[in-house]
C-alpha cells in the first residue's frame, strides 16, 4: 500500500470487481427524469408495441418464415433494457451487491431471449388460425397434427415461452427493481416528494407494469416484490429515512399498477371463457387472449 493509505483510510479502494462507492446515508439522487424516461418510452415501444407492430404493418412485408418485425423490436427490447437497468444501478448512492445484479442481467438476457423464440413462433401461429384464449392441446389447428408428436413439441415451445423464458426474464427484472430501491432512502423529509416529471411519468410507467404483469401471468411474483418494498419502506422509517424522489416514483407506480389489475380483473370476472383458461385461485386473464377471443374478426381480415 502506499504511504498516504497507510495513514489515513482511502476514499475508494479498486477492486477486481471495480472501484467500490464509499456509502453516505446524507447522500440522495436527484430524479433521474432521462433513465426513466428512457426506460419507459422503450418499454411501451420495444415490448408493448411488438404485437401491434406485427399486427398492423403488412405481411407481405414479414413472411411468416421469417423475423417479423415484432421480433426485431424484442432485440432491441434485449439489448436496450438491460443497459438501463445497469445505467440505474450506477446512479443509485447507496453501494449494492455487484455479484447479485451481474447474475441477475445476465438470467434477464437469457430469460428475454429464450422468450424471443417461443414468443416469435406462437404470435406467427395467430395468422393460421390459432387461438390463445384455448390452450395448445384444445387449439383446432394443434389437435389434428399428426404424429400426435408434434403436439408435445407445440407444448414444449408454450412452456419455453409461457413459463420458463417469463421466469428467467421477469424475476431478475423485478429483482433488479428491489435492489435498486433499496437504496432510494433519504434522511431529508423535504426530499422525499416526486418533481411534477416523475408524475407525469407515473401514468405511462403503471401502465406498463399492468401490460407486463397481466400479459406475463406473474402476478404472485410482481406482488411478493410490491410487499418487499412496503415493508421496506417501513423499516427505513424507524431510521428516519424516507424514499426519495426515484423510489417514490417506483412505489406509486406499482400501486396505481394493483389498482389497474383490480379493475382489469373486475371487468372480466364473468367472462365463461377466459375462466376455463385461467382457473384457480388467482383470475388474471392476458391482454393478448382477450384481443384473440373478443378482436379475433381482425385476424382474418388479415389472413384475407
Amino acid at each position: 500500500s502506499s504511504p498516504g493509505c497507510s495513514m489515513a483510510p482511502c476514499p475508494s479502494v479498486p477492486s477486481r470487481h471495480g472501484a467500490v462507492k464509499a456509502e453516505d446515508t446524507s447522500k440522495t439522487s436527484p430524479f433521474h427524469l432521462d433513465l426513466w424516461f428512457y426506460f419507459t418510452l422503450q418499454n411501451w415501444v420495444l415490448d408493448f408495441g411488438r404485437p401491434i407492430a406485427m399486427i398492423i404493418l403488412p405481411l407481405e412485408w414479414f413472411p411468416l418464415n421469417k423475423p417479423s418485425a415484432g421480433d426485431y423490436f424484442h432485440m432491441a427490447y434485449n439489448v436496450i433494457t438491460p443497459f438501463l437497468l445497469l445505467k440505474l444501478i450506477e446512479r443509485s448512492p447507496k453501494t449494492l451487491p455487484r455479484s447479485m445484479v451481474y447474475v441477475s442481467i445476465i438470467t434477464f438476457v437469457m430469460g428475454a431471449s429464450i422468450h424471443l423464440v417461443g414468443d416469435s413462433v406462437n404470435h406467427r401461429l395467430i395468422f393460421s388460425g390459432y387461438q390463445h384464449h384455448l390452450s395448445v392441446r384444445e387449439n383446432p389447428i394443434i389437435r389434428n397434427l399428426k404424429p400426435e408428436t408434434l403436439i408435445d413439441s407445440f407444448e414444449l415451445l408454450y412452456y419455453y415461452d409461457e413459463y420458463l423464458g417469463h421466469s428467467m426474464w421477469y424475476i431478475p427484472f423485478f429483482l433488479i427493481l428491489f435492489i435498486y430501491f433499496s437504496g432510494c432512502f433519504t434522511p431529508a423529509a423535504g426530499q422525499g416528494r416526486m418533481p411534477l416529471a416523475a408524475a407525469l411519468l407515473v401514468g405511462p410507467s403503471s401502465l406498463y407494469y399492468w401490460y407486463l404483469v397481466t400479459e406475463g401471468q406473474i402476478f404472485i411474483l410482481y406482488i411478493f416484490t410490491f410487499f418487499a418494498m412496503t415493508a421496506l419502506v417501513l423499516h427505513q422509517r424507524r431510521k428516519g429515512l424516507v424514499p426519495d424522489s426515484n423510489g417514490l416514483f417506483l412505489l406509486y407506480s406499482f400501486i396505481i399498477t394493483l389498482l389497474l389489475i383490480a379493475l382489469w380483473v373486475g371487468w372480466l370476472w364473468n367472462d365463461k371463457t377466459l375462466r376455463k383458461k385461467y382457473p384457480g385461485v388467482i383470475y388474471i386473464p392476458e391482454p393478448w387472449a382477450f384481443y384473440t377471443l373478443h378482436m379475433s374478426t381482425l385476424h382474418g381480415a388479415k389472413g384475407g
